[in-house]
């Protein structure tokens, strides 16, 4: 790395701003961007007829809760009633420069977007400053360990990558193995994956000899599509699998950008991008907001997407909110602490106890001897059952593995008010492996 000295700020007029000059950006920038809506997207037109809010009744941030929630059922019915992009799109698609889509949900067609070069330039800018907050540079060779398709994944962050000016390396259509040797010989400073696959790709690295944390240059790595790099058992793994700082980014198709991300400071959490989104924290019961600190789901506008306007988008994404002061970087943009919790339609209730997904690998990832592992919920006669299967390292003797998964069963049911789980050791290499989203969950019980 070069020696020359950077801000720590991408953009310090903002992310050093007092409360209530965020708060009055924020105001503005809402203000604006329903009034394009209403003007522009026949859905929010009729949306906002419907629920007697016209834009100019807007003038407080509270006054923000009179425009009706967006669900991601809106978004697809809208689609498939008008395809390709349904009602919701406010611009003519030959202004458009990008389309991307996510996998199919439930059966029904993919969620199809599409980006302007206005939006696609604030997509990369928002992941720029995320990027930058948490110390990439100009001089930083990023690699993208992910395949290049159709969903948008990293695709926005690699040209926050640019916007930097840092090197980016594509590593789609490759092996492991073979993604691995370039990291080495090139010399990639940053990697960009999801946290499963970081780990994979450590578990490979050992099989073919190599330590990543000695033998690559590797000093960030950049995680978005998952929890797990906020999780503290598997931010650690990276951690030291990599010999590198693991950082947590937020983002999704619906919104665009990443609306949170990782500084380069030790902190409780993630700082929220407020400037470039107006983030809300609900109960999903009652839909109003909750205090400080206490769990919700996040509901988010993007500023600066204009095309398919998601205004107070409903994620099912559950966080906590707590104030910028827990962390010693300077921003004074809010957290979430521990990044994304989990998701309200991934909770499982078993037997009277909530169970997610994300609390389980928070546990099972501080076993180092397990490479991977499956939920999978089943019903016994008329009772509910949770089994996780769990894929242990080829290295580690079948001896252990009764004691080990009695181990773990105990640490499981003490964290969830002693509710038992069935812990099963398979087949080393049994377990299906992820590049993108991993699908640990495994629901049978409406099969």
């Amino acid at each position: 790395m070069s020696s020359k000295t950077y801000s720590p700020y991408w953009n310090p007029k903002t992310e050093l701003a007092e409360r209530w000059r965020i708060e009055k950006m924020q105001l503005y920038k809402f203000q604006k961007t329903v009034q394009f809506a209403y003007q522009n997207s026949p859905l929010w037109k009729r949306k906002l007829d419907e629920a007697s809010v016209h834009p100019d009744d807007i003038k407080t941030l509270d006054d923000v809760r009179r425009v009706p929630l967006l669900t991601k059922k809106e978004f697809l019915d809208s689609q498939e009633r008008e395809p390709l992009y349904g009602d919701l799109l406010a611009t003519s698609t030959d202004n458009a420069i990008n389309y991307h889509q996510t996998s199919g949900t439930s059966g029904r067609l993919p969620l199809r977007i599409v980006d302007g070069r206005r939006d696609w330039y604030w997509l990369a800018d928002a992941w720029a400053q995320g990027l930058w907050a948490f110390g990439v540079r100009p001089n930083d060779v990023a690699y993208f360990a992910f395949g290049y398709g159709p969903f948008i994944g990293f695709w926005i962050s690699h040209y926050g990558f640019e916007k930097i000016g840092a090197m980016v390396v594509p590593g789609g259509g490759l092996s492991s193995e073979a993604r691995i040797r370039q990291i080495i010989d090139l010399g990639a400073t940053v990697v960009v994956a999801t946290p499963t696959y970081a780990l994979r790709l450590v578990q490979t690295a050992r099989e073919m000899g190599i330590d990543l944390a000695k033998d690559s240059k590797v000093r960030l790595t950049v995680h978005a599509g998952e929890p797990g790099a906020s999780i503290p058992a598997t931010k650690r793994a990276i951690e030291e699998g990599w010999g590198a700082k693991c950082g947590d980014f937020g983002g999704m198709s619906e919104c665009g950008a990443n609306f949170y991300f990782t500084c380069s400071h030790e902190s409780p959490g993630v700082h929220i991008h407020e400037d470039q989104f107006l983030q809300e924290v609900i109960n999903p019961e009652t839909l109003e907001p909750v205090p400080m600190g206490q769990r919700g789901e996040l509901v988010i506008t993007p500023f600066g997407r204009g095309t398919l306007p998601a205004i107070r988008y409903r994620t099912g994404d559950l966080v906590e909110r707590i104030p910028a002061s827990e962390c010693t970087c300077g921003r004074t943009f809010d957290m979430y602490r521990g990044g994304i919790i989990g998701r309200a339609d991934d909770m499982k209730l078993i037997r009277g106890v909530n169970v997610y997904p994300s609390a389980i690998e928070g546990i099972v990832r501080q076993y180092r001897e397990i490479d991977e592992f499956q939920i999978v919920v089943h019903r016994e006669g008329i009772q509910d059952e949770i089994t996780i299967n769990v894929d242990l390292s080829p290295t580690y003797p079948s001896e252990g593995y009764a004691a080990l998964c009695r181990k773990l069963a105990d640490d499981l049911a003490e964290a969830h008010e002693w509710l038992r789980f069935n812990v099963v050791a398979v087949e080393p290499g049994s377990l299906p492996r992820f590049e993108l989203k991993s699908k640990r969950l495994v629901d049978k019980r409406n099969a």
